[in-house]
Order: C-alpha cells, then sequence, then structure tokens
C-alpha cells in the first residue's frame, strides 16, 4: 500500500532508528533508502539493516547531475521504482510512532487529501538547539497557518519533507521532484505543486505520530537554517526585512541607547515614564513568546532562552538572506551557488472533475 523513501546521506547516528520505525508499521510494503554517496558507516549500517528487514531495498547515488539538489535526486531516484500506491518521503533523521501511517493514510480519507504532511515533534539536545528551534518554530507557525494550507479555496501550500506522503499518481502528474529538482525547500516547493494542480492536500503537528532530532551540534543547525530561513520566510529580501523588524528589538534597543546617554549625565525624572515603557515593551514580547511557546507545545521554562534564540534567530536570518542572494548554500558536504534558477518546469496538469 505504502512505499518509503529515505534518502541518507552520512546518517550513520540516527539511519537504523528510523529504519526500524518505518519498518513496524504494517501498512509499509517497502522501503527504499537512498545512500547518497556516504562516506561514514552508513552503507554498512544498511547492509546490516538488510539482512534482517526483508522490506529493506538499498539504492546508491552516482554523481550529482547538473541542476539538481541532492536530496530531491535521491529521493527520485527512489520514487522511480517504488511500487506501493502511496509514497512516504522521510528523513534519515525521524523516528515514526506506531500507527503513524495508518493515521496518515485515515487523514488521507478523512481530509480527501492525496498529499498529508506532518511537523515533527522535536527533539533537544543540546543547548544550542534549545535555543533555536522553539524560536524558528514559533516564528514559523506564525507565518504557516494550517487552517489556510488546508484550505482548499486559498493559495497557500506548505508541507515538511521529514514526513511526506502523497499518492503516486498524483506525484507523477506534477512531475515529481524532476519538476523541483533545484528547489532547495523542496517540500513546500512539491506542496505548492500539488494544491496548484487542484488537489487537496492535509498539513498538520499531531503529537505521538513522529520524532525528529534534525542537527547534531551548532555546525550543522546553523547550517542548515541558514540554508533554509530566508526561503521559509518567502524568498525575498522584502519579507526576510519583515521578519527581521517583528523578531529583532531594533527601536527599543536604539532608545535604551539613547536614554542610556542622556542619564549618563544628570537626574531627569522626566526619563523615568519613558524608561517604563521600554521595559514593558521588552516584557511585552518575552509574553508574547511564551504564548507561541505554550501555544507549539513547548515547556514554558523555554522562555529563558528568548533573549539568545532572538538575537541568534536574528543572525541567521540574515546570513540565509546572504547566502540565498549573494553567495552559496553547503548542504551535507555538496554547495549550491546562490539564486540558481529552477529547471523549466512542465505546465501544472489540472485535476480532472
Amino acid at each position: 500500500m505504502v512505499s518509503a523513501i529515505i534518502p541518507a546521506r552520512n546518517e550513520a547516528d540516527s539511519i537504523a532508528r528510523a529504519v526500524e520505525s518505518v519498518a513496524a508499521q504494517p501498512e509499509i510494503a517497502e522501503i527504499i533508502v537512498v545512500d547518497d554517496q556516504s562516506t561514514d558507516c552508513t552503507a554498512v549500517i544498511l547492509v546490516e539493516l538488510a539482512a534482517r528487514i526483508s522490506k529493506l531495498k538499498i539504492l546508491h547515488t552516482r554523481a550529482l547531475p547538473s541542476g539538481w539538489v541532492g536530496k530531491n535526486y535521491a529521493v527520485a531516484l527512489g520514487a522511480d521504482v517504488a511500487q506501493g500506491d502511496w509514497l512516504l518521503f522521510t528523513d534519515a533523521d525521524t523516528c515514526h510512532m506506531p500507527g503513524s501511517t495508518r493515521r496518515a493514510l485515515a487523514d488521507a480519507v478523512d481530509h480527501n487529501a492525496v498529499l498529508v504532511s506532518y511537523s515533527p515533534e522535536q527533539e533537544l539536545g543540546s543547548f544550542w538547539e534549545r535555543v533555536l528551534i522553539p524560536f524558528v518554530y514559533c516564528r514559523l507557525s506564525a507565518k504557516f497557518s494550517f487552517a489556510l494550507v488546508n484550505n482548499p479555496k486559498l493559495p497557500d501550500a506548505a508541507a515538511n519533507g521529514q514526513f511526506l506522503m502523497i499518492l503516486r499518481d498524483v506525484y507523477q502528474k506534477v512531475g515529481g521532484h524532476a519538476a523541483i529538482a533545484s528547489e532547495v525547500l523542496e517540500d513546500v516547493a512539491l506542496a505548492r505543486r500539488v494544491k496548484q494542480a487542484g488537489y487537496q492536500i492535509y498539513f498538520t503537528a499531531p503529537m505521538g505520530i513522529i520524532r525528529t532530532r534534525m542537527y547534531r551540534g551548532f555546525r550543522a543547525l546553523w547550517e542548515g537554517w541558514t540554508k533554509n530561513l530566508y526561503l521559509l520566510m518567502g524568498g525575498k529580501p522584502t519579507q526576510s526585512f519583515s521578519e527581521f523588524a517583528k523578531v529583532f528589538p531594533a527601536v527599543e534597543i536604539i532608545v535604551l541607547s539613547l536614554l542610556g546617554s542622556l542619564l549618563r549625565g544628570a537626574y531627569q525624572p522626566s526619563l523615568i515614564p519613558l524608561a517604563a515603557l521600554l521595559i514593558l515593551a521588552m516584557a511585552l514580547r518575552c509574553a508574547r513568546f511564551a504564548e507561541q511557546l505554550y501555544r507549539n507545545l513547548y515547556p514554558l521554562s523555554y522562555i529563558k532562552y528568548y533573549v539568545p534564540g532572538m538575537c541568534l534567530y536574528s543572525a541567521a536570518l540574515i546570513a540565509s538572506w546572504w547566502k540565498n542572494t549573494r553567495g552559496s548554500v553547503q548542504w551535507k558536504g555538496r554547495t549550491y551557488r546562490s539564486g540558481a534558477q529552477p529547471l523549466a518546469q512542465k505546465p501544472l496538469p489540472q485535476r480532472t472533475q
């Protein structure tokens, strides 16, 4: 019924858990792991897994063709040989809970959807993960509304490539990953093509379905988010500047600096109300962050990471803008030039009523 496709490039720390959790889903008939030129022991681990998991198939990529992002090429190879009615694209750093695939199939029926995607629960191991990842997801929840994405009358589209299940016939009709070969944010691009073709998508963030630890160190964390943040915020300088202005308290900092310079001289009681207002403004920012943490099911104790999270997020947003417009994007040992144009796309087929 379902073919699971997992791209893997140097995923020795997590690939076994991902494959075993997917293999435990009775609705998944085959697991296709595409080893994308790993240089660690990922290939050895996959051979060991294949010896005891009969539905596991292993593919290997060769040289990356021009115009392709590595992940897109790997999953496209997997999709080409998949036999299932549904294709489940998932990442090597995920862990699928019991019943996750059954839930996705049920959601497809309940919502008349040909594409079902879930945003996973985040496993946060290090200080930097706890600082940045909750802040990022709170900002994404403010930008991407599940209600808008799931409304067939609206153009809003989004998905998460860590769990993206799509009807194979529709995947082929919209051109698959070949149609978005050069897209760094391939999950959103695929969801957009599906919705533009007139099909229903369903995107949500359920609890107890799928978990992930995306990054295991500051370098990978920084590389990953500076690759994606600019695109997630719309891929335009004006949109990134607007997001920066919403997050970074530049006005408060400037006024506080001026206030400090004025107070450096004589005591001026008239400035006390202004200082109180500025402190209140900062307190309101913290309160909004606490509300976002609560709404996104993060512990309220993470409020203590607000200041470092805001600073790191702002820096990552600026770096992502620079990389995606004037520099280059690095990921998994590969470099992609910024501003690369997507391959020529075929016209989107319209759904037959």
